[in-house]
This record gives C-alpha cells, sequence and structure tokens, in this order.
C-alpha cells in the first residue's frame, strides 16, 4: 500500500516536472522574433550616457534598459567582423576605456562597410546588458 502511495507520488511529480519544462521552453526559446528595423526605439540617448549609466550603477541600469530597442548615437572608435562575417561596431569617446559593442545584422554589412572610424553614427538595436561593454544586438544603421 505504502509503495503503491510512493509510486503515485513519483509519477505525479515526474509529470509536473515534465509539464514545467514543456511551459518554460515554449515560453523562453520561442520568443516572437522583433524586427528592429520597423520597431520604433523605446530610447534614443548618447552612446556615452549609456555607458556611464551601467558604469554608476549596473543594477538600475539593467532595470531600465535590458531587452529594449534603443537608438543610440556616437562616434566609431573600432569596426570589426564577428566569426561569422558580420560587422560590430564599437561607439566611444576618445578618452574612454570601455564602449558600447553593437552586433550589427547581417543585412546591414553593406552599410558598415562603408563606415569610417571618427564617424558620427545612429544605431537601434536590442540591449542585453553590460559585461565590460554595453551591448546591442540585432542593430540597424540608422545613418
Amino acid at each position: 500500500m505504502k509503495k503503491q502511495i510512493n509510486k503515485r507520488i513519483l509519477i505525479a511529480g515526474g509529470v509536473i516536472i515534465l509539464l514545467a519544462s514543456v511551459f518554460i521552453y515554449f515560453n523562453v526559446y520561442n520568443k516572437p522574433h522583433i524586427d528592429v528595423s520597423a520597431a520604433t526605439p523605446d530610447l534614443s540617448m548618447e552612446a556615452g550616457v549609456l555607458l556611464s549609466e551601467f558604469l554608476n550603477n549596473e543594477t538600475e541600469a539593467n532595470s531600465k534598459y535590458l531587452e529594449q530597442i534603443i537608438e543610440v548615437n556616437g562616434t566609431i572608435a573600432e569596426i570589426d567582423t564577428d566569426k561569422n562575417g558580420n560587422a560590430i561596431i564599437s561607439l566611444r569617446k576618445s578618452d574612454d576605456i570601455e564602449s558600447v559593442i553593437c552586433h550589427v545584422l547581417p543585412k546591414e554589412n553593406k552599410k558598415a562597410n562603408n563606415l569610417k572610424i571618427g564617424q558620427k553614427i545612429n544605431i537601434k538595436g536590442i540591449c542585453t546588458g553590460y559585461l565590460m561593454d554595453v551591448i546591442l544586438v540585432k542593430c540597424v544603421i540608422i545613418n
């Protein structure tokens, strides 16, 4: 009798864990795609201001900017590419070590190839947080 109750509890627990796993999978891994180029930015600011917010209080900045579409303007300090050949643009003031790193969408690579270091630019992307630099992903070049 006691073995049957324990067996039922184990089966019920397994079913609950399975259902929770399915729920988490569909809610975390199936987020709707955001078309950054068509989306209106939630915020617009200078790259230096965004960087300062994270440097002053990362926790507060995360609550304000994480997963938000942000349009930043600033001076190009570096242009690089990732392992897939997509442009990565770093915006920073000449005296700063940290920067706002913008991972550009593949369709924007042609525009990125025409950019020059020292050029002023506006870029829109999704903020994913701060890890030595502020990171924006799925970026599109505005001008």
